[in-house]
């Protein structure tokens, strides 16, 4: 079990790092350590998760507990069943984004408030390695939310408009939601591109953060004239979002375009947005009206940060978008609405939205291979001492015209550089430099 355990997760190579008979302890611990009497359990395409969920789910009887069986789900519909069932907690096995021989899980107590390293994560891992509780063997039954989920997403469309959208689902959990959610809004004419599930990923990675993901995507768009694109992860938990030029859209950009949406309805309402986004995000929110907050990078640090402040939405430079009306949880679906309830009401194309918030030369997120993250962010602060220094997640410097933020990954060795300047020359010339003082601190670093 040793390295499953992350900072809100669980991940891991299947089987010889996360096998059935890990799963199974997990899902005692799991019940145990919640007192929990009803769970509810999902599970992704991946060709290793219905034996994974099935152990999960004995072990979770095993401990007394009545699973609830959700089947072959999305992560944003599991956490909708979690809130709407009022489990105890739920439990989606998954590995998102990762390859196919990758396999995880993703937990929750009540109100699908996520599990993590600052809660409950580190404890849970200790009890796995406890004896198992063998109680009252509980129960199991098989439950379908898929309806109710998708007709909640659907009563959050506005006055559409007749629009044409090309879905690309990476044959991941987005598949079954997409025509369902598109049935119930005759005016959306739905492009579908590999919305059958398949564990195998026969044509790509569901990962839209990749370019190479969503490269036919994009051909698509401009093929066939359509308004938008979208491209969901494994989960549908992330999208990533294609204008009707072909162009990929970048993830914070959208946060800003739809934190000035929402805040036309919501005055002065709070929006997080996470300490790698472009500062055209935190000056969109508040010329908006709005406050923005800046955030760790993770789903279940901004869960629970959300809640402390009461924020109406959240976004991620990773492509998570998080809605209070969703019960503070992450939601891919609901974010391609959002778009195009946005698309409707300004009558205007993506390009043109976004436009006025792409003004800052970003490098995008740099990973790095280094042998001592902590020496490196060291050198780092020494060297930029006199910029105004937060440690808030890793190590950001501001100056006037430049920032950067260097951060260890907490799903990868890596450690991830973003930087932005005013201008596209002073970006570059940050960005040797910043790279400079990393390869001299460690002459074995490498871009990877």
């Amino acid at each position: 079990m040793a390295g499953i355990f992350k900072a809100y997760d669980i991940r891991g190579r299947y089987p010889d790092e996360l096998d059935e008979a890990t799963a199974r302890r997990i899902g005692n611990a799991f019940v145990r350590l919640l007192e929990a009497e009803r769970v509810v359990v999902g599970r992704d395409m991946r060709l290793s998760s219905a034996s994974l969920s099935r152990a999960f789910a004995e072990g979770a009887i095993e401990a007394g507990a009545e699973v609830a069986d959700a089947g072959e789900v999305s992560t944003p519909l599991l956490n909708y069943a979690t809130i709407a069932g009022e489990f105890d907690g739920g439990a989606m096995v998954t590995a998102s984004h990762l390859p196919g021989e990758m396999n995880g899980l993703k937990l929750a107590g009540r109100d699908a408030v996520p599990l993590s390293g600052d809660r409950g994560l580190p404890l849970l891992e200790a009890m796995v390695g406890e004896e198992p509780t063998a109680r009252t063997a509980g129960s199991c039954r098989r439950v379908d939310m898929l309806d109710a989920y998708v007709g909640k997403v659907a009563g959050f469309v506005q006055n559409p408009r007749p629009l044409r959208i090309i879905v690309d689902a990476g044959n991941g959990m987005a598949g079954p939601e997409i025509p369902l959610l598109f049935s119930r809004v005759p005016e959306w004419h739905l492009v579908p591109m590999y919305l059958k599930p398949d564990g195998r990923f026969p044509h790509h990675h569901a990962n839209p953060l990749d370019p190479a993901t969503t490269r036919e995507l994009q051909d698509r768009v401009t093929a066939e004239g359509a308004d938008l694109g979208v491209a969901f992860d494994g989960d549908a938990d992330r999208c990533g979002f294609i204008d009707e030029r072909g162009e990929r859209v970048r993830e914070d950009l959208v946060t800003g375009l739809i934190a000035e949406f929402l805040l036309e309805g919501n005055p002065g309402a709070t929006i997080l947005y996470d300490l790698r986004s472009s500062r055209a995000v935190r000056e969109a929110i508040e010329r908006a009206g709005g406050r923005g907050v800046r955030s760790r990078v993770g789903h279940a640090f901004i869960k629970a940060r959300m809640r402390e402040e009461d924020a109406i939405f959240a976004g991620e430079l990773s492509g998570h978008y998080y809605y209070r009306d969703m019960g503070f949880t992450d939601n891919g679906l609901l974010m391609m609405v959002q778009v195009l309830n946005l698309l409707a009401a300004r009558g205007r194309p993506l390009s043109e939205l976004v436009r006025p918030l792409d003004r800052y030369p970003s490098t995008g997120e740099i990973n790095l291979r280094v042998s001592d993250p902590d020496v490196v962010m060291a050198a780092l602060a020494a060297r930029y001492r006199d910029a105004d220094l937060d440690h808030l997640d890793g190590l950001t410097a501001t100056y006037s015209e430049w920032w950067f933020n260097i951060r260890r990954s907490h799903t990868e060795p890596v450690v991830r550089l973003n930087l932005e300047a005013d201008t596209v020359g002073l970006m570059d010339e940050k960005k040797q430099e910043v790279l400079g003082v990393i390869r001299k601190t460690d002459p074995g670093a490498k871009v990877v």
